[in-house]
C-alpha cells in the first residue's frame, strides 16, 4: 500500500478539507422572507457584510468537518470596488439560462484525505466587470448563448493573476498552505494577497453564547483559540500586515440600523478599499487577514507560505518544502497506482482532474428545517407564511454533515440521485466515504418518515429518479475489491432503509396499483411536452415510461441485494423472490398489460412513450422520442447458474412462479433459455426489442452524437413534435445547447444534450447485456453503417465518444472548450478542464453548472472501464 492507501482509513486525516462553499448567498437555508424569494433575500452584494446563520464560503476554503474554523484565500488588485472574497456569478433571474458563476477557475488536484490539494483561480487584473456582466447576460433571451467573463476580453491581453493555491497536511492537524502568484501580463501589477482566517458564527443566533477569539500572538502568528477545535497557530512569512474584524453582520449597511457592534465582517473589505478605521487595532476578533500588499513583475511571480496547526512550531518554515515535495511525490504514486491500466497520458489527466474535482466538492451542509422555520432567539421571528411554505413538512431534517455536492457554486446543496453517481466515481477513491454518504441520506434525520429521500433544499419533497440501490451495491463492490472483504454490514442496513424507500414508491407512485408508475420531472427537467412537476388536472394521470423504467431497475437492484446477503444470510431468500417478482409485474405492465391494456411500448414507432389517461376520454401518448424512452434499457441483470445453486430456495419458489405465470417470463426474459456460460437474463426487453430500440439510439440522425447519446432525437430539429392538449398547441423541439425553455427553472436542458449520468448507465446496461448475449450477438453501429460489434464493444465505442468531449482532436482542440480562441490555444488554458453539468448535442461545448465534477465525474469511471475491456 502507498502512503495515501495507508492514510484512507484514518478517520483523523479527513477532518480538515476542502469543505467551504464557493457561494452560501442566494441559498434555501439563508432565506428567511415570507415568499421563498431566497435569491433576493441575501444576494452577492449583501455578502461581504453578512454573517451566515447556517455555513461558510470563500475561494478555495478550507475547514475543520464542523466547520468551527475556515481558512481562504481573498485578493484585491486595486480596481475592484471591493475585495475578492468570494466567486460573483448571477442570479436564476439575472442569468439567460438560469444562475450562472461569472469567474474561471479550476480544482486541479486532490487527494482523498485531502492531504494534498491544489486549485487555481485566475483573477484579473483590470476592473472586474460586474456590472457588464450582469447587464449583457440581462439583454440576452434564452436563444443567445450566454456571456461569460471570457468573452468580456479581460483575459485577451493576459493582464491578470494566476493565483494557484495548494494545501499540504504534515498531519492531520498541522497544514502547510503555498499560494503561488503569476503575473501573465507583460507588465508589473499590484495586488493585495489576503489569506484570511475566521470562525463560522455560532453565538448571535441565542442558542449559545460561547465566542471564540483570533488575536495577535507575535509578529508572524495568529493566535487561535476555540474550546472545540485542536488548531491554535496561523504562520506566515514576510511582512504582512494582520487586520482583525469581527465575524458580525454589518446592520448599518444592510437594514440601516446600527446594532453597536464595532468592527463588522466588511470591516477588512472597507478597511482595504476605502481606507476606513473599520479594523480593530488591539488587533483581535473572530476574523482576520494577513494583507501583503506587493507588485509582481511582468512575467514573474511570487509565493506565500502560511502554516495552520495545533502545537507551536519554533521554525515553522524550516522543512516546509521537503514536506510539499514529499506529499505531492505521495499525490502521484497514489494516481500511478490508480491508473496502472490506463496508457494515454490525456486520459491520465482527465482522469486526476476528474477526481480532483470529486474532492474538492465536498461540502460542510448545514440545515435543520425546525430550527430554520421557527428561528432563532436572539433573532426577529421568520413570517408565518414560511410555517406553510417550503419544506414545511421536513420537519425531521437535521443535517450538519460534510456532504459530496453537485457544484460548490451553482449548486452547493446535496441532490439525492446526483449523490448516488457521485459515490460511483468517489467509491473508486475512497469507499469509505461513499458509504458514508449513502447511508446519511437513509438516516432518520434526513429520510422523511414516509420513506422519501430528500431531494434537494429547494424542494425536499421532490421525487428523484431512484438510483439509491444501485450506488449502494456499486459501491458494496468497490469496497470488497479495495479491501478484500465485503461489508455486509453497511449492505444489510441500507437493504432495510431501501426497502422502506421502495414501499413509498409503490405507495405513493403506483397508487392504482397497476405496477404504471408517475413521478413527475425526476430530474429530466424540460425533456416532456408540458411540465412534468406541476399538478395535472382532476381526473388527469400520468403513466411515465421513465418512472415505471426506473422502478424496474430499483426492483432489480435490490433483487441484486437480497442474494448477495443470502449468500451471508439465508433468511433474505424470501426477499429476493418478492422482488423478482415485483420486477416481472412490472415488466409485464410495461410490455402490454397496465391499465385497460394498453402498455407503453408503441409497436408502430417501436420505441416507449410516457402517457396521459384522461378520465372518461381515454389515453394520449406522449410519442417524443426522448431519453424517457431509452431508460428501460437500464433495468437489466443477469443472474447466473451459480446463484441459482447457492440459494436453492431462491429457485425453487422463481420456477414456481414461472410455472404458474409463464406470459411473464417468456414476455420480459427468454428466462428459459440460457446464455453462455449458464446464465439467466432479467430484463425489460426482449432480443427483439432491445435491437430496435439500440438502432434508434445508434442512429446519428436520432439519438447518436460524435461526443455520446442524445437526451432527444435530432430530428426534432427540423421537425418539432406538436401535439395539442384541451386546446393548446404545445411543441418540442430539438435543442442542441442551452434551454430555450423557463421551464423548471431553465437552467438546465434535456431536449438535445449529452449527460453523462444517462450515457454511463447505457454503457453499463450494454455490458450487462454482452455477459448474457456474448460476442455471438452484434449489433450494426452506427445505424445503417454495415459495421457490426458486439454490445460489450458498442458501450466501449460510447465511451469513446463521451471522452472525445475532452481530449484534444487533431486540430488539439477540446471539444468542451467550445469557440472559446483563448482556452483551445494559451498554454495558460488549454489544458486545464471545466467538468460541466451536460455538453452539446451536435459539438461537444460544456454548458450549464461549469464546475459539476459531481455526476460528470463519471468520466474518470469510464476512464477505468475503457482500459480495461
Amino acid at each position: 500500500m502507498n502512503a495515501e492507501q495507508q492514510r484512507l482509513p484514518l478517520l483523523a486525516w479527513k477532518k480538515w478539507g476542502s469543505y467551504v462553499s464557493d457561494r452560501q448567498w442566494g441559498t434555501v437555508r439563508e432565506d428567511y422572507s415570507a415568499n421563498g424569494d431566497a435569491w433576493n433575500y441575501t444576494t452577492h452584494d449583501m455578502a461581504r457584510s453578512l454573517a451566515w446563520r447556517w455555513g461558510e464560503e470563500g475561494i478555495a476554503g478550507i475547514s475543520d468537518d464542523r466547520q468551527l474554523l475556515c481558512f481562504s484565500l481573498a485578493l484585491w488588485n486595486k480596481r475592484d470596488p471591493c475585495i475578492k472574497e468570494r466567486f460573483f456569478g448571477l442570479t436564476n433571474k439575472e442569468g439567460n439560462h438560469g444562475e450562472d458563476v461569472k469567474e474561471i477557475y479550476y480544482y486541479l488536484d486532490a487527494t482523498p484525505t485531502h492531504s494534498y490539494m491544489k486549485m487555481l483561480y485566475k483573477y484579473p487584473q483590470q476592473e472586474f466587470p460586474y456590472e457588464w456582466l450582469v447587464r449583457e447576460n440581462g439583454r440576452r433571451n434564452r436563444h443567445d448563448e450566454e456571456f461569460e467573463l471570457i468573452d468580456t476580453g479581460i483575459f485577451n491581453e493576459d493582464k491578470y493573476f494566476d493565483v494557484f493555491v495548494e494545501y499540504v497536511k504534515a498531519d492531520p492537524n498541522d497544514i502547510l498552505i503555498q499560494i503561488t502568484v503569476h503575473n501573465r501580463g507583460g507588465e508589473a501589477a499590484s495586488l493585495h494577497v489576503l489569506p484570511t482566517v475566521w470562525f463560522r458564527n455560532t453565538w448571535c443566533w441565542g442558542r449559545q453564547e460561547y465566542t471564540p477569539s483570533l488575536y495577535q500572538n507575535d509578529d508572524n502568528c495568529i493566535g487561535i483559540e476555540h474550546r472545540d477545535i485542536e488548531m491554535a497557530h496561523l504562520y506566515y512569512e514576510g511582512a504582512g500586515t494582520p487586520l482583525y474584524c469581527e465575524n458580525e453582520t454589518n446592520t448599518a449597511r444592510l437594514y440601516n440600523y446600527d446594532n453597536k457592534k464595532p468592527y463588522y465582517k466588511d470591516g477588512i473589505n472597507d478597511h482595504i478599499v476605502h481606507g476606513k478605521p473599520t479594523v480593530n487595532p488591539a488587533r483581535e476578533g473572530t476574523k482576520a487577514a494577513i494583507d501583503c500588499e506587493v507588485s509582481i513583475p511582468a512575467r514573474g511571480s511570487q509565493t506565500f507560505r502560511l502554516r495552520l496547526c495545533a502545537g507551536p512550531q519554533k521554525n515553522p518554515f524550516l522543512h516546509f518544502d521537503h514536506l510539499f515535495d514529499a506529499r505531492i511525490k505521495e499525490a502521484n504514486e497514489y494516481f500511478a497506482h490508480l491508473q496502472n491500466d490506463v496508457k494515454d497520458e490525456e486520459e491520465k489527466r482527465i482522469h486526476r482532474q476528474a477526481v480532483a474535482g470529486m474532492l474538492w466538492n465536498k461540502q460542510f451542509y448545514s440545515y435543520k428545517v425546525q430550527q430554520w422555520l421557527d428561528g432563532d432567539p436572539a433573532m426577529p421571528s421568520p413570517p408565518s407564511e414560511r410555517l406553510k411554505g417550503r419544506n414545511a413538512d421536513w420537519k425531521q431534517v437535521n443535517n450538519e454533515h460534510i456532504l459530496s455536492v453537485p457544484d460548490k457554486w451553482e449548486f452547493p446543496w446535496y441532490a439525492a440521485w446526483d449523490l448516488g453517481f457521485h459515490c460511483v466515481t468517489i467509491g473508486m477513491v475512497d469507499p469509505d466515504f461513499a458509504k458514508h454518504q449513502l447511508q446519511l441520506l437513509t438516516e432518520e434525520w434526513y429520510m422523511h418518515p414516509s420513506g422519501m429521500l430528500p431531494a434537494y433544499e429547494w424542494s425536499l419533497g421532490d421525487a428523484n429518479p431512484p438510483i439509491h440501490a444501485g450506488a449502494v451495491y456499486r459501491v458494496f463492490r468497490q469496497d470488497a475489491r479495495a479491501k478484500g472483504a465485503k461489508d455486509y454490514e453497511f449492505l444489510e442496513s441500507l437493504f432495510h432503509k431501501l426497502l422502506i424507500n421502495f414501499t413509498w414508491w409503490v405507495n405513493r407512485k403506483d397508487r392504482a396499483g397497476s405496477n404504471i408508475f408517475e413521478g413527475g420531472f425526476l430530474g429530466l427537467d424540460n425533456i416532456g411536452v408540458f411540465d412534468r412537476s406541476a399538478p395535472l388536472p382532476e381526473g388527469v394521470t400520468a403513466e411515465q415510461a421513465d418512472a415505471t423504467s426506473w422502478m424496474a431497475m430499483y426492483a432489480l437492484n435490490m433483487l441484486h441485494i437480497s442474494l448477495e446477503l443470502a449468500t451471508h444470510n439465508k433468511s433474505y431468500t424470501g426477499m429476493a423472490t418478492k422482488f423478482f417478482e415485483h420486477f416481472l409485474y412490472i415488466a409485464g405492465a410495461m410490455a402490454s398489460m397496465g391499465k385497460g391494456h394498453t402498455g407503453l411500448w408503441d409497436e408502430d414507432d417501436e420505441f416507449f412513450y410516457d402517457q396521459v389517461r384522461m378520465q372518461g376520454k381515454g389515453i394520449v401518448k406522449m410519442k417524443v422520442k426522448s431519453m424517457v424512452g431509452l431508460i428501460p434499457l437500464f433495468a437489466v441483470e443477469v443472474i447466473t447458474e451459480e446463484t441459482l445453486k447457492n440459494n436453492p430456495v431462491f429457485a425453487e419458489r422463481m420456477q414456481w412462479f414461472l410455472d404458474h405465470r409463464p406470459d411473464l417470463a417468456l414476455l420480459v426474459s427468454r428466462w428459459f433459455e440460457e446464455g453462455k456460460g449458464d446464465v439467466h437474463l432479467l430484463s425489460l426487453l426482449r432480443g427483439h426489442r432491445m435491437k430496435r430500440l439500440l438502432a434508434r439510439m445508434l442512429d446519428e440522425t436520432e439519438f447518436l452524437s460524435d461526443y455520446g447519446i442524445r437526451s432527444l432525437s435530432k430530428r426534432y430539429g427540423e421537425q418539432p413534435y406538436c401535439i395539442n392538449l384541451n386546446g393548446a398547441e404545445m411543441f418540442v423541439k430539438y435543442v442542441p445547447g442551452e434551454s430555450d425553455s423557463d421551464m423548471y427553472g431553465g437552467n438546465s436542458n434535456w431536449r438535445g444534450p449529452i449527460w453523462m449520468p444517462m450515457n454511463f448507465l447505457l454503457i453499463e446496461s450494454l455490458r450487462k447485456y454482452h455477459f448474457y448475449y456474448s460476442d455471438d450477438f452484434r449489433i450494426e453501429y452506427p445505424t445503417g453503417s454495415g459495421h457490426y460489434l458486439t454490445l460489450k464493444e458498442v458501450g466501449t465505442e460510447l465511451a469513446k465518444r463521451l471522452l472525445n468531449v475532452f481530449l484534444p482532436d487533431e486540430q488539439g482542440r477540446r471539444p468542451v472548450f467550445g469557440n472559446h480562441e483563448k482556452m483551445q490555444t494559451d498554454p495558460h488554458f488549454k489544458d486545464y478542464l471545466l467538468f460541466h453539468e451536460y455538453f452539446h448535442g451536435d459539438n461537444g461545448k460544456g454548458l450549464g453548472a461549469s464546475h459539476q465534477t459531481g455526476w460528470t465525474g463519471l468520466v474518470a469511471n469510464l476512464i477505468i472501464m475503457k482500459s480495461n475491456p
